[in-house]
């Protein structure tokens, strides 16, 4: 992940294949009332409206992910609030990356840049995997920006990526073996045996990303305990007890001894896959945790 560099497509026939598989994930999710392409200083950044009424609320979806992510949480979310799902910027989707992205700081700002351009004033977040890290950096950075932060087994938020899973990422980007690869490493981070991440649209398209885009950003870099002591937004963290992005305990340990304004929980049987695998039940508890702010 180069300093300096853009995200982008391997070529154009890979961006044809990817879109192919996009097009087929947003013909899976509701309807959106509006769609956006929302300027900023790093590039042009895709938007989804749901839901007209209620609160804004912005998901920001985990690597590759995509709007195409929350499709299973979008229905009952929107049925409370005016849901905005994002395409994240310098990954692969709708958006589209003109500058270098170079630090956590430049993180904040294109986020910051898009909900002003939406217009929505201070946004409840929830983010999962590193979409829960974007909006931990938010509130870190731009506290004025955030109402309240859902954070749903965020990655290099309350615990470090443990060096087993970066080794397992590396051969996923190496020619000749990518193909076999690439599925096996995400049956992993699913953490179901038996499951084929190819048989739903949502590991379809984050496969098609891996093979198809080459992300150019920075690792996210974790917060001190200072940064998350300073959080003074409600926040709710969330877990998985099967996660293999970071020692699960110890994360739910630092998110209970750190956050002030905060409410941290394990669930123990979910896997990192949790957003999608218990959607009706991580939706739900969102609604709760938000009723009333």
């Amino acid at each position: 992940m180069g300093r300096g560099k853009i995200g982008r497509f391997r070529s154009p026939s890979s961006r044809a294949r990817y879109d192919a598989v996009y097009d087929e994930g947003l013909r899976a999710l509701p309807e959106p009332a509006a769609v956006h392409d929302v300027p900023t200083g790093f590039g042009t950044v895709r938007v989804y409206r749901f839901g007209s009424g209620g609160q804004p609320l912005v998901l920001l979806p985990g690597r590759g992910g995509t709007s195409v992510m929350y499709r299973a949480n979008i229905p009952l979310l929107a049925q409370h609030h005016r849901v905005h799902t994002v395409d994240l910027l310098g990954e692969p989707g709708r958006s589209e990356q003109t500058v270098p992205i170079r630090n956590a700081e430049d993180q904040a700002r294109w986020l910051d840049e898009t909900l002003a351009g939406l217009d929505l004033g201070a946004a409840h977040l929830f983010g999962v995997s590193i979409g829960g890290w974007l909006a931990g950096n938010l509130a870190v950075r731009r506290p004025a920006r955030v109402a309240s932060v859902t954070l749903v087994d965020p990655v290099s938020t309350f615990a470090p990526l443990p060096l087993g899973m970066v080794l397992r990422a590396i051969p996923v980007n190496l020619p000749y073996v990518s193909s076999w690869a690439r599925p096996r490493f995400l049956a992993w981070i699913d953490g179901q045996r038996g499951v084929d991440p190819a048989d739903h649209i949502e590991g379809r398209l984050i496969s098609a990303g891996m093979q198809h885009f080459r992300i150019a950003l920075p690792p996210p870099v974790p917060f001190t305990d200072r940064q998350l002591r300073d959080i003074r937004v409600p926040v709710l963290a969330i877990i998985a007890g099967r996660s293999v992005v970071h020692d699960p305990r110890r994360a739910l340990a630092r998110a209970e001894t750190l956050l002030p304004h905060g409410e941290a929980e394990l669930w123990p049987g979910a896997t990192h896959a949790i957003a999608g695998r218990y959607a009706d039940e991580i939706s739900e508890r969102v609604l709760r945790f938000l009723a009333g702010r």
